[in-house]
């Protein structure tokens, strides 16, 4: 029998609705979307009804559609499109953001950027005073906030509604990374209050390789990869058509499906955590935000375990540590690096080490939560 799949924040498997469009689109839709005859205009108009598809998802005008080559593309366009003097920029950020976010800001601060990273509490989640305080002190011509919409670790969400509303207070332009969130909650771009916005397809049963950035009309970027002018000059680049048009079917799924689908993945998240609380106790630590969280995602340290041992222990569930890595070197014992997440967040050393990240998805079922929770507190078991 295949492993029991709990890694849906790390990827999501294709949607076999998303994958027959895609085979279609490369067998029919082979025409360079750019040309005039009837084969490129077949391309053009699908990957047209793609950006409307992912717009609706957004709420979003389909021109406010950019598409990339994934959440990682997208966030650094995001970040290093938006002006063209980094020096004369002032980004306000958070210290548990993604490496998609947090790279591309240590890039920029290197080149003369203003960068202040606005602590978390032991959810995880920000204070919008504190970017309050922050734009209130910037002297920097261009001001750029920059917030995960939720943590791909611990779930927890970020008040991006809240910061988006002190946009009548000052002016600065507000990018938010929502690969973790998007098909997971309803999201708005307009009830955020956001410029930019992050979408990873792999994240949302898509391929991988194929992402997109909502950048609000008006709004001025410039391109990180020069040529022709596709994209409305934003992306050079001749349009992935296959990919594209899945990704578009991917997010019309997902529109389809919620607020359903949050509801039930809530459910199986909280039915997951009941059973393994109900075995172990206080030996079960929630890490991020109780309420504030995605509804799939459990973070949770084993106290007295090891992340990765335990999983190692579990071959029947394929999951990660989400929260800590490790380094192992012939020779030496296993070495273990805290979660920069959880560091910031005050975890202590005994947390970080146990933590364990439990992601469900499309395709969990009941069964498969139960049978988790058992494999899981029965290795637990067998260690003490």
């Amino acid at each position: 029998m295949p492993p029991i799949y709990l890694d849906y924040n790390a990827t999501t498997p294709v949607d076999p609705a998303v994958a027959d469009a895609i085979t279609a689109a490369l067998r029919d839709l082979w025409g360079n979307p750019s040309s005039g005859h009837e084969y490129g205009r077949a391309a053009s108009d699908a990957v047209a009804t793609a950006r409307q598809q992912l717009a609706d998802l957004l709420g979003a005008m389909p021109s406010e559609i950019v598409f990339t080559g994934g959440g990682s593309e997208a966030s650094n366009l995001a970040l290093k499109g938006v002006c063209t003097n980094p020096a004369g920029l002032h980004v306000i950020t958070s210290a548990v953001e993604h490496p998609a976010t947090a790279k591309p800001v240590e890039w920029l601060k290197m080149h003369g950027t203003t960068v202040t990273v606005v602590p978390v509490d032991g959810t995880g989640r920000i204070d919008p005073d504190a970017v309050r305080t922050a734009l209130r002190a910037s002297q920097a011509g261009v001001r750029l906030v920059s917030l995960m919409h939720s943590n791909n670790e611990v779930g927890t969400f970020q008040p991006v509604r809240e910061v988006g509303g002190l946009k009548s207070e000052f002016e600065f332009l507000f990018h938010t990374d929502a690969a973790q969130s998007l098909g997971k909650v309803t999201l708005n771009v307009n009830e955020l209050n956001v410029d930019l916005l992050t979408v990873a397809g792999h994240k949302l049963y898509a391929p991988k390789g194929v992402g997109a950035l909502f950048v609000r009309d008006g709004v001025k970027l410039q391109p990180l990869i020069h040529g022709a002018g596709h994209e409305a000059g934003r992306r050079a680049g001749t349009e992935n058509t296959p990919y594209i048009v899945g990704l578009g079917v991917a997010a019309s799924l997902c529109a389809d499906a919620l607020p359903a689908e949050t509801e039930r993945l809530k459910s199986l998240r909280d039915r997951l955590h009941s059973r393994l609380r109900q075995t172990l106790g206080d030996k079960l630590v929630l890490n991020g935000h109780l309420l504030f969280r995605l509804p799939n995602t459990l973070n949770v340290s084993f106290r007295g375990q090891l992340g990765p041992e335990l999983l190692e222990r579990v071959p029947r569930i394929a999951a990660s540590v989400g929260s800590a890595c490790h380094e192992t070197k012939p020779g030496q014992a296993r070495r273990f690096k805290p979660s920069p997440v959880l560091a910031a967040m005050g975890c202590s050393e005994e947390v970080c080490r146990g933590a364990v990240r439990l992601s469900v998805g499309r395709g969990t079922t009941e069964a498969e939560v139960d049978e988790a929770a058992e494999l899981l507190t029965s290795a637990v078991a067998s260690v003490n």
